[in-house]
């Protein structure tokens, strides 16, 4: 497989491809729906919540905050985690933004 050459695309085509990426995981999903749910942050639930090992849970979680979607703090020897509503709002533009964007094709165009 090729490079994708992400410099040839512009920052807001990057940034919706980082974020869909992080998206892409059935797990992932499974934690955002837990913490939105929850309200709160959450510190070492998430791996009784999930039918994963504690350290699948950690690399889904290190995947979420890479690209803000959640942020963590420390507290004694374990993290908290909890949705980041300023990017959380951001993805959710975005996303609304490309799927109204309206579809210019013919029905018969395929």
């Amino acid at each position: 497989m090729g490079v994708t050459k992400s410099e040839n695309f512009t920052t807001e085509q990057n940034k919706v491809a980082a974020y869909a990426k992080a998206l892409a995981h059935p797990a992932r999903i499974a934690i955002l729906q837990y913490l939105l749910q929850k309200q709160t942050c959450i510190c070492g639930d998430l791996v009784g919540e999930l039918p994963l090992a504690q350290a699948t849970v950690s690399q889904h979680l290190k995947e979420l905050k890479a690209v803000g979607l959640i942020k963590g703090t420390v507290e004694g020897t374990s993290v908290c985690y909890c949705i980041d509503k300023h990017t959380w709002e951001e993805v959710r533009g975005i996303f609304l933004h490309l799927f109204s964007a309206p579809i210019v094709c013919q029905d018969n165009c395929c």
